[in-house]
């Protein structure tokens, strides 16, 4: 039986390009958790590569292009929004924070609605969120438009970057191994993270618990370049504890 389902995961997937755990397990009558365990195995035979919220075969360089925005954003969203919340208390008001791309700094800007603070981003997700809020300061670095995913990126939001210093700055990812190195998916993304990082005197990494352990293609920094991961209750014990031996600070949603 396992390996009739594997047989039609892998169909599906060089038939689509991709397909979210939801789809496979409704494709296969089974749990999720049982096409979690499938993917795994899968992606170590070489069949297909996983990413957040399923999988994609390994001709898809860029997961986001078949996985939209608005796609990622409906997986996991009450994880993620719980870690937007917490995210937010870590905020004062006068702070100048500095927001990374993805679903879950979208979430977080729109916690921070009303509050006298300045946002810079590459995000168009957050100035979607926060361009009628007059209390809020806002500050959009420029570059190249990146529609699938919503986003600005290139030599240009690098540039920028190297212009501004927050007080903190809230990345996204993929997916942290479990040895704690931050990983994601997307090439022209990383090198915008990588310019985050200085960008601010704290950086906060902010990953659902299902990113714990996680997967991606590129190496975004080693455990303990992030000062806090920020995460649900429940997270991977194993990958929580390599943070912390690296010097990062573990905080629960």
């Amino acid at each position: 039986m396992r390996a009739a389902r594997q047989q039609s995961i892998v169909g599906r997937l060089r038939a689509r390009g991709s397909a979210s755990t939801e789809e496979l397990a409704g494709l296969c009558g089974v749990s999720i958790a049982t096409v979690r365990r499938d993917l795994i195995e899968l992606e170590r035979l070489g069949a297909l590569r996983r990413v957040h919220g399923g999988a994609v075969t390994h001709g898809v360089a860029d997961a986001d292009a078949v996985r939209g925005f608005a796609e990622v954003a409906a997986t996991d969203a009450a994880e993620k929004t719980a870690v937007a919340r917490r995210a937010a208390g870590l905020v004062a008001d006068g702070d100048c924070v500095v927001l990374d791309i993805g679903t879950t700094t979208m979430l977080l800007a729109r916690e921070l609605r009303g509050r006298p603070v300045t946002v810079v981003t590459a995000s168009l997700a957050v100035l979607d969120v926060l361009r009628g809020d007059e209390a809020v300061e806002l500050i959009l670095l420029g570059g190249v438009v990146r529609r699938t995913y919503h986003s600005l990126v290139g030599s240009l939001t690098e540039d920028a970057l190297r212009q501004v210093h927050g007080t903190t700055v809230f990345l996204g990812a993929s997916g942290v191994r479990s040895d704690g190195t931050v990983l994601d998916t997307t090439a022209v993304e990383v090198p915008v993270k990588r310019a985050l990082l200085g960008a601010a005197d704290t950086s906060v990494l902010l990953v659902d618990a299902h990113k714990l352990p996680g997967t991606g293609s590129l190496r975004v920094c080693d455990a303990g370049a992030v000062d806090v991961l920020l995460t649900n209750e429940g997270a991977d014990a194993a990958t929580l504890a390599a943070c912390r031996a690296a010097g990062t600070e573990v905080v629960l949603a």
